[in-house]
């Protein structure tokens, strides 16, 4: 029996930024506090079992809101330390959720929906992952599990097929009624990523506009110091002429 402490949101915290040292940028600030927080309440939940499907939804999610991140290389320490904090490793991570997507590349709607059909009977890969889902007694839905469910369907369905509202309700009410999971929470939790990812795009541009406001005022105010400099320099460069010419008039 283990009587280990349960390890808490603090411990989280410390062990976060034991791994990343560097401040993180305000606007991503937020992104990464939620990941972290979720990532460990999940983990000590008794009822959560870790599935490459939750991992792709982890991935996805901190690659898709840490896009423009600068400085650009503290994005995989950043991940590293997320991974860290709860005891595992963003080489476990991102190998299973890239290994997900990769055996869904290639495959149609069809094809992806065709992985979702009896599943009592389990299998390998990707359907025996989805069984495992569907034939566990206590399985713990999560909101990255969610992401990466779509992360999947985004990988096989076209761009216009994702634009259609009803038609994607559609197939994660089917798709849920066959991993036996909450029709509701998996579709809230689809509609608020999507929109999350719109207004985190729309917040991005309007940085990057301030930002570039901020740099050219910078410049211009470099121009107009250097022109100032500039003419100091030839009223300095102009003074002696002037004496000596005031000197040659007396």
């Amino acid at each position: 029996m283990n009587n280990a402490p349960v390890r808490t949101v603090s411990d989280a915290k410390r062990d976060f930024y034991t791994h990343h040292t560097r401040p993180i940028n305000s606007i991503y600030r937020r992104v990464v506090d939620e990941l972290m927080v979720e990532m460990h309440l999940l983990s000590v939940n008794v009822d959560f079992a870790y599935d490459p499907i939750y991992a792709l939804g982890i991935v996805t999610t901190f690659d898709r809101f840490m896009q423009g991140y600068q400085p650009e290389n503290d994005k995989a320490s950043i991940f590293n330390a997320l991974c860290r904090s709860i005891n595992s490793t963003p080489e476990h991570y991102r190998g299973d959720a890239e290994a997900l997507k990769a055996s869904v590349n290639g495959m149609s709607l069809d094809d992806l929906k065709g992985q979702f059909e009896n599943l009592s009977e389990g299998g390998d890969g990707l359907r025996g992952t989805l069984a495992a889902v569907a034939n566990k007694e206590k399985f713990k839905y999560s909101r990255p599990f969610g992401v990466g469910l779509y992360t999947l369907v985004e990988t096989a369905a076209s761009e216009d097929a994702l634009k259609e509202k009803d038609a994607v309700e559609a197939l994660f009410k089917d798709l849920s009624a066959k991993l036996n999971i909450s029709t509701d929470k998996l579709q809230k939790d689809v509609e608020l990523y999507r929109s999350n990812l719109e207004k985190f795009a729309q917040a991005q541009e309007v940085m990057k506009d301030m930002l570039a406001a901020d740099r050219k005022k910078r410049e211009e105010r470099q121009k107009a110091a250097e022109a100032a400099a500039e003419t100091i320099n030839e009223s300095v460069a102009t003074a002696p002429k002037a004496a000596e010419s005031g000197e040659a008039a007396e």
